[in-house]
């Protein structure tokens, strides 16, 4: 199969730091290629991939985040070579959704952000006027504000676990918290400050703190309770952000949104650290509450979420990332899908 893959415009692939979707981008292009697929990825030229890489931009733009210029020049690069392709799979969001329904080709669409409020109606509007969507979730949850949309396929992301080096449970608990997320109020940085000093507990934040929406939140509501005990690391590699798992008592996502996924759940659970999350958006999906990690309703009860957490199996969370959560699982899956996409358009084809 030749397959198109349309990659954000924004960090490369895999990223240096911030960019989940471009992380689990990477680990579908090069499984794909692994296992046969002829591949080509839209990315930035500073990208590394097994795949064709074709670009616009020589280093990702990451400056220009969120800029339609930006990204329609980074699409229609994609868009402009169609013909050559079975399939295409788009991770751009609304607006390759929407250019991509005026070429031939079937495109697979990731759904990789929420679908509460705006960007929902907009994926109901724009999914009557393409001529045949094909909407994949990450998780069941994701869809629950519309149920009715055109869903393909249900495939959770993964991480590539032998990247993620596991800590053997005999190991003594780590003393401090970790809070890893960009500094958003629907991540909860500020609820995990909260969650530290109420079991009085040293706290790490790290996280992307560069849009201005980032920077006002965290002068208001983070940068006033730093101190000795409240520590903001900034925006980490990949290998502190493995210390800082590996070391930590436990790994706080407090969030209060509908996350669609959530790949630090799954990144502290390879690596054998426990995980006390808000029941939220794709939680319960992610994790097995009291067996790979803690799900919390009321967060004036963390004290006892953090002794059950501290006594979890970790190599439970490791074997649940190995079955669940592992790239040629997401491979063969997205492959299935891709499958029943192209078995649409044959059929459509032959109607008369």
């Amino acid at each position: 199969m030749k397959i198109g893959i349309l990659s954000p415009a924004w960090f490369p692939v895999p990223p240096e730091g911030y960019g989940g979707i471009e992380l689990v981008v990477s680990l579908l292009a090069d499984g794909l290629v692994d296992v046969g697929h002829e591949v080509t990825l839209f990315a930035s030229g500073d990208s590394t991939t097994l795949a064709e890489l074709d670009a616009v931009f020589d280093q990702a733009p990451s400056e220009q985040i969120g800029l339609t210029f930006w990204e329609l020049h980074h699409a229609i690069n994609c868009f402009e070579r169609h013909a050559e392709f079975d399939l295409i799979h788009d991770h751009t969001g609304l607006l390759g959704l929407a250019l991509g329904s005026l070429f031939p080709t079937p495109i697979v669409h990731t759904v990789h952000g929420p679908l509460t409020g705006a960007p929902g109606r907009l994926y109901e509007r724009i999914s009557r006027l393409v001529r045949r969507p094909c909407l994949v979730s990450l998780s069941l949850a994701q869809r629950r504000p519309h149920p009715d949309l055109p869903w393909l396929a249900n495939v959770p992301n993964a991480i590539n676990i032998d990247a993620y080096p596991f800590q053997e449970p005999q190991r003594k608990n780590g003393d401090y918290l970790l809070f890893l997320g960009r500094m958003s109020p629907d991540k909860g940085a500020d609820r995990a400050i909260e969650i530290a000093q109420r079991v009085a507990m040293p706290l790490k934040l790290a996280g992307k703190l560069a849009e201005p929406g980032e920077q006002t939140y965290f002068k208001g509501h983070v940068q006033p309770h730093l101190s000795a005990d409240i520590e903001f690391v900034g925006e980490v590699g990949h290998d502190d952000k493995i210390k800082l798992l590996q070391n930590a008592a436990a790994t706080l996502f407090p969030i209060d949104w509908e996350e669609p996924f959530g790949l630090v759940m799954i990144e502290s659970m390879a690596c054998g650290t426990p995980v006390i999350a808000s029941r939220r958006g794709s939680v319960p999906e992610v994790i097995d509450d009291g067996v790979t990690g803690i799900i919390v309703d009321d967060w004036s009860a963390v004290d006892g979420a953090l002794d059950q957490a501290l006594q979890l199996d970790r190599r439970a969370m490791r074997s649940a990332v190995e079955q669940r959560f592992s790239p040629a699982g997401m491979v063969a899956d997205y492959i299935a899908a891709y499958e029943r996409a192209l078995s649409i358009e044959h059929s459509d084809s032959k109607k008369p």
